[in-house]
């Protein structure tokens, strides 16, 4: 049993602040003793007391935010962790140094000033451990520690009445904020190419306003469905035909793990994540980022051949099951916070 503390100052939706909650529960019921510091934020600090774990809501702001790491610090020592893990740049810099190891978790490709009083690295992805290593990081200080995801197959599909699609109609599924990294705008004129498919989105974003011009630009609009923030991601994803990642920056990609185990055939631009992922052809399609007819062409060949579809489906499902399901990533986790020393 360790005794750690999970720092995060993350915003108010996005993938690694719900893998955050996500690790700090499943590390308390393996028995782990944990304490969670993070952003004030409502939903997140419920859910976290919940499972009695204790919760400190601080600040985390800007350079003018003189309050934030001393009230950190007293919550630490009060605590007497023997690892403290700082999820990122801001909570890296909010951490102060004690009488515990400091790892900094990075889950994307940042600069390492802002890790300089860790002890470890941690990357999600075995390319950011790499980009660690290459920037003169210790390789023996430097681990991979991949995110999980849940369980998420054998959910009852959303009726597709309610998402505005008609019953007949092949289903593609996106999921993530409304980003400019997430290329959503290049799905959507993908599916100018795919005269029967409607689109659906899930999640919100300062793009919404661009990706509905989007999709009147390409006529599209009457088959593109911009869903908002939804926590029934299950349900979503039964429902869907093809599971879509269409971004052009991402550093793992969540989401592929997620439409994996729900047993969804993905198609992907070959941002790092998904191209460190998937096997192209064998769990996945790989296609060229930004390429809006190389994604159309990918999404036409699975809706055209189900049986192609079903096999990469069954094949990302078991790369999920031996690799990013909860059991093996949190025995990863475990044995690292066991293990590590200065």
């Amino acid at each position: 049993m360790t005794r750690v503390a999970m720092v995060m100052a993350g915003a108010r939706h996005g993938g690694a602040e719900t893998f955050f909650v996500r690790l700090v529960l499943a590390l308390a019921s393996a028995g782990e003793e944990v304490m969670a510091a993070i952003r004030h934020d409502a939903a997140r600090e419920a859910a976290l007391e919940a499972a009695h774990v204790p919760v400190h809501g601080l600040a985390f702001g800007g350079p003018l935010d003189l309050l934030t790491r001393p009230r950190l610090g007293a919550a630490l020592r009060r605590f007497a962790p023997r690892v403290v893990v700082s999820w990122m740049n801001r909570a890296a810099g909010k951490t102060p140094s004690g009488p515990w190891v400091q790892v900094g978790r990075l889950g994307g490709y940042y600069d390492l000033r802002h890790y300089r009083r860790c002890h470890h690295l941690v990357g999600n992805t075995e390319g950011i451990v790499r980009y660690i290593v290459s920037e003169g990081w210790p390789a023996e200080r430097a681990h991979w520690l991949p995110n999980f995801t849940p369980e998420l197959s054998g959910s009852a599909p959303i009726p597709r009445a309610s998402l505005g699609v008609p019953e007949s109609a092949p289903v593609l599924l996106a999921m993530g904020r409304l980003h400019r990294n997430k290329g959503f705008d290049t799905l959507i004129e993908a599916l100018a190419s795919l005269p029967a498919a409607h689109l659906a989105i899930a999640g919100e974003g300062p793009e919404r306003a661009a990706l509905e011009a989007a999709a009147s630009r390409h006529g599209v609009a009457s088959r593109v469905h911009l869903l908002g923030w939804r926590d029934d991601q299950a349900a979503l994803l039964a429902a869907c035909d093809v599971f879509v990642c269409s971004s052009r920056h991402e550093p793992l990609g969540n989401i592929v793990l997620e439409a994996w185990s729900a047993g969804r055939p993905v198609v992907a631009a070959a941002s790092q994540g998904p191209s460190e992922l998937i096997a192209d052809g064998m769990d996945g399609m790989l296609v060229p980022a930004e390429n809006a007819q190389a994604l159309a062409d990918a999404i036409a060949s699975l809706l055209d051949d189900p049986a192609r579809a079903a096999a990469l489906a069954e094949a990302g499902r078991r790369a999920w099951q031996h690799r990013f399901a909860p059991a093996p990533v949190i025995a990863r986790w475990r044995s690292f916070l066991a293990t590590v020393e200065r």
